[in-house]
């Protein structure tokens, strides 16, 4: 049972050098039972004859042993709301929140659902924007991450949230192109329905472990399941969850009149100063001491030890959202750290996915 909201929504083990064992075995003694059964053979000298040996062996197979997932997906619903049945919610709330000068507009938006969409944090919702296509039929729905926490932004699990950019680019023919629905979003007015299917995805959903290490990296938009996570770590109260790890939140984005959330996550460093630790790289403003733009993984890059020892540990959990660039940039500053320990990077990252501590949702 969670109690109130306490802030409002801000608008404008020990270190090892080898390889830790990420997989278990399973040790079962086999039952061998030894039945008589004939057996021939030919001598030359005496003919035919037949004996009784012992020679049948059958073996037990051991039980399957059900995986146990280190995620909170006790519970979890998926596809209640179907695009043929969608959830019909309203517009509460849509705000803009990067600067005038930001390259592209970002927008906050809430919508109503009487706590019909029982999602839960690193979730998805679809939204089904008004309209026809080109051929005459209704749009398809598009994959919003939800940016709320399952509370939501007013506390009492009645609403979802997104954080949505608004698209607009000009095609090879000169032609300028808007998003459909990222422009239907970025247009709604309070009190307009919204269509809502619902919700989905698992592979976001954060670690049971509430003294987790919790490295989140996030480019643009792919802030927002992190703002779900991080309002359940450090603006609400729960009667079963207290955050005590360690949560490090990387924010990759052009322009400092682009960053998302900015005084929220600022508040919640100075409420939890131990627990939290915030970096962001502004690309178009901040380099390096090479003097290279500082993308997010030129950020990662100066605490790239220190990472890798995090990423040592059983209780050290990934989470990547945005851009499907910045993984390989993360992957060339880890390959040399990795080696230095006599570890291919890219294996160790496979067993890290199959543990569910390396969680990636890009586009």
């Amino acid at each position: 049972m969670a109690t109130a909201v306490s802030a409002a929504v801000s608008l404008p083990s020990s270190k090892s050098s080898s390889l830790p064992a990420r997989t278990s075995s399973i040790i079962s003694t086999e039952r061998v039972n030894f039945t008589k059964v004939p057996f021939f053979y030919k001598n030359v000298s005496a003919g035919v004859r037949v004996v009784s040996i012992r020679a049948q062996v059958t073996t037990e197979a051991p039980a399957k042993v059900e995986k146990i997932s280190k995620k909170q997906d006790e519970g979890v619903v998926v596809n209640k709301y179907k695009p043929k049945e969608p959830y019909t919610g309203r517009c509460l709330l849509n705000t803009k929140i990067t600067g005038d000068d930001a390259p592209g507009e970002t927008w906050h938006m809430v919508f109503s659902t009487e706590g019909e969409i029982p999602y839960r944090e690193g979730q998805s919702i679809g939204v089904i924007p008004d309209g026809i296509d080109k051929n005459g039929k209704p749009h398809k729905l598009r994959l919003y991450s939800i940016a709320s926490s399952a509370l939501g932004d007013f506390g009492d699990s009645k609403t979802v949230s997104l954080c949505v950019k608004r698209l607009v680019y000009t095609n090879d023919q000169g032609e300028i192109v808007k998003g459909v629905c990222s422009n239907f979003l970025c247009d709604l007015k309070p009190g307009y329905e919204v269509k809502i299917t619902g919700p989905v995805g698992k592979e976001m959903l954060m670690p049971k472990d509430p003294n987790a290490t919790i490295i989140m990296l996030g480019t643009g938009t792919g802030i927002a399941p992190f703002r779900s996570f991080l309002w359940k770590m450090f603006f609400e109260k729960h009667d079963d969850y207290k955050f005590n790890g360690l949560a490090w939140l990387f924010l990759g984005v052009p322009t400092s009149s682009s960053l998302l959330y900015k005084e929220e996550f600022e508040k919640m460093k100075e409420k939890a100063p131990e627990n939290f630790r915030l970096d962001f790289a502004v690309s178009r403003e901040q380099t390096n001491e090479k003097g290279e733009k500082m993308y997010i993984q030129t950020r990662m890059a100066q605490y790239a030890e220190e990472l890798w020892e995090l990423l040592k540990k059983d209780n050290t959990f990934v989470y990547m959202c945005g851009l499907k660039g910045m993984e390989k940039g993360i992957d060339e500053i880890m390959v040399s750290l990795a080696a230095k320990d006599g570890i291919d990077w890219m294996e160790y990252k496979r067993q890290l996915k199959k543990a569910e501590q390396w969680n990636v949702e890009v586009y």
